[in-house]
């Protein structure tokens, strides 16, 4: 790191204030808000300064009125701009889980009392984005940020500006929220075919359910569906291009029960088998049996729906991390 670099860092962290992460909501005081001339202030600033030597050297009584009149105007641009982020609170918002290679959209509530125009968050990375705030209306700020590795992603410290309202003046303040999503691992783009076991269960009738013993009808295919109920037939006889169907079935149930293994999968590294168990989890979800799984130390018993899949996701995604 160079020298102005390592000074700006230790700028930024006087200037928070406070030890990262924070806690919401976040009040941007006045001790965390500073402000500086923009270029157009510096030329603002260089053109005052050379109508006041004319005025000067000329004796020109309009031209000092002229002079003073826009460099009152200058100063007034400081309050308002100053005015427009202090007092600004900040909180984290919900920020939903993505797989890795995909972005993080992070989720911040502004909110105040009073309207806030034209302020721009950044992130250290150059993601921005820009946004008003209208009084006693929370606005909603996003800011993505690349998932590269599965785990808890931590939102990195944050910027917020504003120029508003002659662009003659910038305040600015850092922020550090405590955000992070969590990023669930990439699902293999190939996989072992699901490990497909069977158990009996009779004396239940489930309407509309996949037992094998009353056909019921067909459904869309899904890649996780067993062979055996793929209507092979009926594709042969609608051609090559027709999409295929499942057969589906009501009566006394034959539950499918899926376990999704660890072991069961080649001997690959573990990001690897961990992207395959997420495929798997993803397939057993959309097949809509019930399916457990199993991890070196953890195991989640045989379920089904969205809550489950999540449940399964997550501990795929903090998988020999220290679950925060």
């Amino acid at each position: 790191m160079s020298l102005a670099a390592a000074a700006r860092e230790q700028f930024i962290r006087w200037a928070l204030r406070v030890r990262p992460p924070e806690p919401s909501p976040i009040v941007l005081s006045q001790r965390r808000v500073y402000v500086l001339p923009t270029r157009a202030g510096l030329g603002y600033a260089a053109a005052l300064l050379v109508m006041l030597i004319g005025s000067i050297n000329y004796s020109l009584g309009l031209g000092h009125v002229l002079t003073f009149l826009l460099a009152g105007l200058g100063v007034v641009a400081i309050l308002h701009t100053f005015r427009n982020l202090v007092r600004l609170k900040v909180s984290h918002g919900r920020t939903p889980p993505v797989f890795a290679g995909e972005m993080a959209v992070f989720h911040l509530v502004l909110g105040s009392d009073v309207e806030r125009r034209a302020l721009r968050l950044w992130l250290p990375d150059g993601g921005d984005t820009r946004l008003d705030v209208t009084a006693d209306e929370p606005a909603d700020a996003r800011l993505a940020l690349p998932a590269v590795q599965r785990g808890w992603l931590t939102l990195p410290r944050i910027g917020l500006e504003t120029t508003w309202p002659l662009g003659l003046i910038r305040a600015w303040a850092y922020a550090a929220p405590d955000a992070r999503c969590l990023v669930y691992p990439r699902p293999a783009a190939q996989a072992p075919p699901l490990p497909w076991t069977s158990s009996r269960e009779t004396g239940k009738h489930g309407g509309g359910g996949r037992g094998r013993d009353d056909f019921a009808g067909f459904r869309e295919h899904q890649p996780a569906d067993p062979p055996r109920h793929v209507a092979w037939k009926n594709a042969a006889r609608r051609g090559e291009d027709a999409p295929l169907l499942t057969k589906q079935f009501e009566g006394a149930t034959t539950a499918s029960r899926l376990w999704l293994d660890w072991r069961a999968l080649p001997d690959v590294d573990v990001e690897t088998r961990l992207s395959m168990l997420t495929r798997w989890a993803l397939d057993a979800h959309a097949s809509g049996f019930e399916w457990g799984l199993r991890l070196p130390g953890t195991t989640l018993a045989p379920s089904s729906g969205q809550a489950h899949l999540d449940a399964a996701l997550k501990t795929l995604a903090l998988h020999g991390h220290e679950a925060r």
